[in-house]
């Protein structure tokens, strides 16, 4: 069956632009004005978004591909640009653009009294349009393109508030991390460009040419590790990391947006979009795997040791997006839906999340978790929909955290035992530094003199519509309902009620619920006691296992260095022979300028020295040449 909407899907990413550049042209006129210009134009590419995504709920819809654009064509190559809507890249849509709504109405009272809101919400709306267009590009080039938009708008974004130090040092890094990655895809592409039949680009083609085995392995295998180091880099894999909790500096808006289901999903989604190239290579699909879990239980363990309230959900993302990445890396049906799934579930609570730590910080002015407490009482719709968020990123039954985590580690479980225990153990870490955060912020007695009430209507409704999603967006994909798995990938997909891995994920989560209230509220067992008898221990988690450092004394240091050498180098040898060229060329003007000096006798001097070095010349010239 034809799709009657997806025609229109070039839309979505429409209205944004359309926003971008009126906010642009006459956004100081506009005043408050400017929000809900904003608003408006993502609520239309939501609603776009969301009529395309329930006509291919039904089944049976074909995928619809426009590309009649041509873009560049150098002989027999030519290169289009379009666009395509897949069942994979419509429940995209609906993600980006509902996360994006929710933030945009969020931002209007978070942001009321800034005055360059309106520069704030262009540069949201322009964000929006690069990552709706990365998400419905047709060929790889074109998402490249947008790719790098998105990495730009990141940058204004986490550096909004230029004026502090660390955003602006937050924003350069950011940018520069995400390059690193970027090149690596850049060159996956290149790489993929020689070997597909005809340079086909586009990703009907690329799915044609690694589901049927036209790609010798090895070519396939750097084909696919180069592309998901651009994975790696958008979305905060490990070694390349570091840039993503730094990017706390931004805004609390941008960082939902940011770490929730946009920028960071980015790179999940690549992985997810190029899955032919991974599952066509083994080697691929286990460095994928490897480094998902590495990334899921290393920011894990780092998160309970942060106190800046949005590091610590910083953090978290990183561990969840080394979840989904594991998933991928597994390789199987179920397990990929199961990755897909959790970036979908991901979105609603993590945004959550992000956004009640934005009412929070609002409330009480600081990030700073030890000097918060007891705003239970003061803040109920953020103390009640924040613990909905906590509960669901813990993995608790029955909420969508539970489902999509719990897919995750039964796949892990049938087929890698290794990646099973490493995501069992980032669960308890999760549940942990959750219950940390949540006990220490909204139970016991305040700890400040901020007289903290709670957030406006614009705030606490997101909160509200991301609460009821966190809890009632599970029953997508679950052992009694498989449905999502062959509505995404079109085969029947077995996912069973594993009882084993079922009681051991919601065990580790009550057990690190549990041990955050026996710490944080009944004070049964010191807070200090592992920074006490093990302080090394806790400075290594607390400073992030030295990989800034490392980071800076292995690369930014010696590339100062090797830049002060090349400093020196123009100093005083480029500039000295500059300088050098100069004073010959100043020196003969002066001795001319000297000569010149209206008497006779110098003149005839100087003729005579003329004539003499002519001659000099003459004779050395003969005397050569006889020689």
């Amino acid at each position: 069956m034809v799709s009657a909407y997806s025609q229109y899907a070039w839309l979505i990413p429409l209205f944004p632009l359309l926003s971008f550049l009126i906010l642009t042209a006459i956004g100081r006129q506009l005043k408050d004005a400017g929000a809900y210009i904003s608003i408006v134009a993502v609520f239309a590419s939501f609603a776009t978004a969301l009529l395309i995504f329930m006509e291919r709920l039904g089944g049976g819809v074909e995928d619809f591909t426009w590309n009649k654009l041509t873009w560049i064509k150098i002989g027999d190559f030519s290169l289009t640009m379009g666009f395509e809507v897949t069942n994979l890249n419509a429940l995209m849509l609906v993600i980006v653009t509902l996360v994006s709504l929710l933030v945009n109405i969020y931002s209007k009272g978070y942001m009321h009294g800034d005055e360059r809101i309106n520069v704030f919400f262009a540069y949201i709306a322009l964000f929006t349009f690069s990552m709706l267009g990365l998400v419905i590009s047709e060929n790889i080039v074109e998402m490249y393109i947008f790719w790098e938009l998105v990495g730009v708008c990141s940058f204004l974004l986490v550096g909004f508030w230029y004026f502090k130090p660390e955003a602006r040092a937050a924003a350069k890094k950011a940018f520069i991390v995400t390059r690193i990655g970027d090149v690596g895809l850049f060159i996956g592409i290149l790489l993929l460009y020689w070997t597909m039949p005809n340079h086909a680009l586009d990703f009907t083609s690329i799915h044609n040419a690694f589901s049927g085995g036209k790609i010798p392995g090895d070519i396939t295998t750097w084909i696919a590790i180069l592309i998901f180091i651009g994975a790696m880099g958008k979305s905060g894999q490990f070694p390349l990391h570091t840039w993503l909790p730094d990017a706390m500096e931004g805004p609390t808006p941008i960082s939902a947006l940011i770490h929730a289901a946009t920028m960071v999903a980015a790179g999940v989604y690549l992985v997810a979009r190029t899955f032919d190239i991974f599952h066509a290579s083994p080697t691929a699909l286990t460095v994928v795997a490897v480094i998902g879990a590495v990334t899921a239980i290393f920011a894990a363990t780092i998160g309970i040791a942060q106190n800046d309230i949005k590091r610590i959900l910083a953090y978290s993302t990183v561990s969840q997006l080394g979840y989904m990445m594991m998933a991928l890396g597994i390789g199987t049906t179920v397990a990929y839906t199961a990755g897909i799934f959790h970036l979908f579930t991901h979105a609603f609570f993590k945004a959550l999340l992000f956004l009640g730590a934005g009412s929070v910080i609002h409330a009480v002015n600081t990030q700073d978790i030890n000097e918060m407490g007891g705003l239970g009482k003061k803040m109920k719709i953020t103390t009640w929909t924040f613990a909905i968020g906590t509960l669901a990123l813990s993995g608790i039954f029955p909420l969508s955290g539970f489902w999509s985590k719990d897919a995750i580690l039964s796949e892990a479980y049938h087929h890698n035992m290794g990646l099973f225990w490493v995501g069992l153990i980032a669960a308890f870490f999760t549940a942990f530094y959750m219950s940390r955060l949540f006990f220490l912020v909204f139970a016991g007695k305040p700890r400040n003199d901020a007289h903290a009430h709670e957030s406006p209507a614009s705030m606490t409704f997101p909160l509200v519509v991301l609460a009821v999603l966190a809890v009632v967006a599970g029953i997508a994909f679950t052992p009694f309902n498989p449905w999502l798995g062959e509505w995404l990938t079109g085969t029947h997909t077995d996912e069973s009620a594993n009882w084993v891995v079922i009681i051991l994920s919601n065990l580790v989560g009550l057990l690190g619920i549990g041990l955050g209230y026996l710490i944080y509220v009944k004070h049964s067992i010191p807070r200090d006691a592992v920074s006490s008898r093990a302080p090394w221990l806790y400075q290594l988690l607390h400073r992030k296992y030295y990989i800034d450092e490392i980071y800076d004394t292995v690369f930014v240091r010696s590339l100062s260095s090797i830049g002060h050498l090349f400093h020196l180098f123009d100093v005083y040898v480029v500039d000295g022979l500059v300088k050098l060229c100069t004073f010959c060329v100043v020196g003969i003007g002066r001795l001319g300028s000297r000569l010149q000096n209206g008497q006779v006798q110098t003149y005839g001097l100087a003729t005579l020295l003329g004539f003499l070095i002519l001659i000099l010349a003459l004779a050395g010239r003969r005397f050569i040449n006889a020689g």
